[in-house]
């Protein structure tokens, strides 16, 4: 059978005409929203790394801030200075070896005013050799305090020690998308080095200390970044991100794994990660392969105290584990698109169903009437081209009617008049046909009537559009009329449908911001005068303080009020038996912007929430979709500023919003 012999009915065709732009446009906004939001969840992971990468660094000066503490204070001890300017390595022995156990230093080396070491804590038999060339000994005697991240070649590492020379051995092992490796393995340290002066009594200096860490095979520094970096980004109990420091490109301590689940050390850095941060000097923040898998990473050149690069500080994290944070991405949005799709089909259901009536009504009385019956009418009474066609089918059905009416009326009086009137027989023969003629014409009439109930979807194909459908119905209907309210039903879940894709595309729309001079406390104490009209205050006391001295901030004030009246609203509901709600402004610190506090006396936030309610769709309340606090970052992230969270010691917690003047 040929689908052109397919008969559908009307109310499939007024069904399928209406679901098909709905549809193209639910389709194209999932695609819309699975786009953004994974944009937005990449963003984020790759701001995140770089931000760990900032922790990272500050953990790594903070380890070389410690040994610069170290030596300093030795050099600075009593009899250091006499010690050292008399050469008594009895002496020096005393106070140098045990600072070096102590604070588990590598190094720890005292030399004279001529650079001649003295005395070696780690290898006390070798001394007397001459550092002349060492920066860390020849700018010390200059009078400077030097420390930074040096190489010592293996050559000169074995007179520190023959476990340094073992321990800073790695070998060289191959590693997919890096560089070819020209050597087995690794030799020269790589070390954290001070070198102080020391001075006597009188100023004078009389010789200098140096001492470090070697970090080649040390894990104990990366791995106390990692544990202050991803302190909280846990899976299952473990920690996702790892830490590494490269010498060259060569991984010298590390705690990324490999295929055995050993510690990487002796792979090699990716090429393109080695061409930017090591070749050209610069920072890399971005994707990368690393041992056997991608992660998001961020690299950061390690400089010796000229300046050139000799290795990489890098933290990172695999790039499945946001592979999750997607699919629920996905899920939440798929859920979303087929409830609308179900929606959409059960509304237009109904409506083809009750457009598609009054055309069905229709054909059965064009049936009824070509089959014989006479006494047919229709009721249909809408004001559109269906009431205009069931008005003409009953002129139609009237004046067939009275024409058969007429022709008994003739038949009767025939053959009364055939013998007195053979004429009139002749007038009433023609009569006849031209009756017959007429039934021929209304017949085809009726056949017309027919088809055009066929194609009477085509008459209300301006209705195609379920809104601009509904929005007739309710002007087509009385007040009174019993399907009224069902109407209005089918009207309200339209704009139900439009919410829900509307809310769904605010985390990722971002307004142009119309910059202006926002007068701080006139705008809070606006809101909160309004408040009242978007949630109930019973029980709620409102305090407000605003510092004079908190004028006016440079933004949008249409966006600075959405982010303060989301924190009052918040803050409100945080409160469902009452409470105190307090507004207050004050100067920044050191006199630097102004700062907006939003505090209210509920009962607070967990704590294992607190570093998650900036995040997008989080949310605890029932019928919440954690946008607003998110968005109310992206603002005041946008306008320059900051904002924190903290619980309150006595009940409650507090929003501290921070903006630039």
């Amino acid at each position: 059978m040929k689908l052109s012999e397919f008969r559908f009915e009307i109310k499939t065709k007024l069904t399928v005409a209406t679901l098909i732009p709905l549809m193209v446009a639910i389709f194209f906004c999932y695609l819309a929203g699975i786009f953004i939001l994974n944009a937005k969840v990449a963003g984020q992971a790759q701001e995140k790394v770089r931000n760990d990468l900032n922790v990272a660094r500050e953990a790594y000066q903070n380890e070389l801030s410690r040994i610069y503490d170290v030596i300093r204070f030795t050099s600075q001890f009593g009899s250091t200075a006499a010690a050292i300017d008399a050469g008594d390595r009895a002496a020096i022995e005393q106070f140098l070896a045990p600072v070096r156990l102590r604070e588990h230093l590598d190094v720890m080396v005292a030399v004279d005013g001529y650079g001649r070491v003295i005395y070696r804590a780690n290898n006390p038999a070798v001394y007397g050799d001459l550092k002349n060339t060492d920066q860390y000994v020849t700018r010390p005697l200059k009078g400077e305090t030097v420390y930074g991240t040096t190489v010592i070649p293996a050559a000169m590492l074995a007179r520190e020690g023959a476990d340094l020379v073992r321990q800073a051995r790695v070998a060289v092992r191959e590693t997919p998308q890096a560089l070819p490796s020209s050597e087995a393995e690794r030799e020269d340290g790589l070390f954290l080095m001070v070198g102080v002066p020391v001075r006597d009594r009188l100023g004078a200096i009389v010789g200098a200390i140096y001492g470090g860490v070697l970090l080649n095979n040390n894990n104990a520094l990366v791995d106390k970044i990692k544990g202050i970096v991803y302190e909280t980004d846990k899976n299952q109990g473990k920690s996702f991100g790892s830490a590494t420091i490269f010498l060259g490109d060569v991984r010298v301590a590390t705690n990324v794994a490999d295929n055995s689940g050993a510690r990487a050390i002796g792979t090699k850095m990716s090429a393109d990660v080695y061409k930017k941060v090591i070749l050209t000097d610069a920072k890399w923040v971005g994707r990368a392969f690393v041992v056997n898998d991608w992660y998001l990473t961020a690299y950061q050149p390690i400089h010796s105290l000229q300046g050139v690069p000799i290795g990489a500080l890098y933290v990172g994290m695999k790039e499945n584990q946001y592979s999750s944070v997607k699919t629920d991405i996905t899920l939440l949005l798929s859920i979303v698109v087929i409830l609308s799709a179900l929606i959409g089909v059960g509304v237009s259901s109904i409506l083809g169903g009750r457009l598609a009536q009054p055309v069905k009504s229709l054909a059965l009385l064009a049936r009824r009437l070509a089959a014989g019956e006479r006494e047919v009418h229709s009721d249909i009474a809408s004001r559109d081209e269906i009431g205009d066609l069931a008005g003409n089918f009953n002129e139609m059905s009237q004046a067939l009617r009275e024409r058969e009416d007429r022709i008994i009326e003739l038949n009767r009086n025939l053959e009364q008049k055939v013998a007195e009137r053979t004429s009139e027989l002749e007038e009433n023969n023609r009569l006849l046909i031209q009756t017959r003629e007429e039934l021929l014409r209304v017949e085809k009439l009726a056949a017309i009537g027919e088809l055009a109930a066929g194609v009477a979807h085509e008459i209300n194909n301006p209705m195609a559009i379920i809104r601009g459908n509904t929005e007739l119905l309710q002007l087509s209907l009385p007040e009174d009329d019993p399907n009224r309210e069902e109407v209005e039903t089918i009207f309200a879940q339209v704009k139900r449908v439009e919410r829900i894709v509307s809310n769904l595309l605010i985390f990722a729309r971002r307004e142009r911001r119309e910059l202006g001079t926002v007068r701080l406390n006139a705008l809070l104490h606006e809101i909160v005068g309004q408040i009242g009209y978007q949630v109930p205050l019973e029980g709620i006391e409102i305090v407000e303080n605003y510092d004079a001295d908190a004028a006016q901030v440079g933004g949008d004030s249409h966006q600075l009020s959405q982010v303060f009246t989301n924190l009052v609203v918040n803050a409100i509901q945080a409160m469902p038996k009452g409470g105190v709600l307090t507004v207050e402004t004050a100067r920044g610190k050191n006199g630097g912007g102004f700062v907006v506090r939003v505090c209210d006396t509920g009962e607070g936030i967990p704590p294992e929430n607190l570093s998650q309610i900036f995040n997008p769709f989080f949310t605890t309340k029932r019928s919440g979709t954690g946008l607003g606090l998110s968005v109310t970052y992206g603002i005041v992230k946008e306008h320059g500023g900051s904002i924190e969270v903290e619980n309150l010691s006595q009940g409650g917690c507090c929003f501290c919003v921070s903006l630039p003047e």
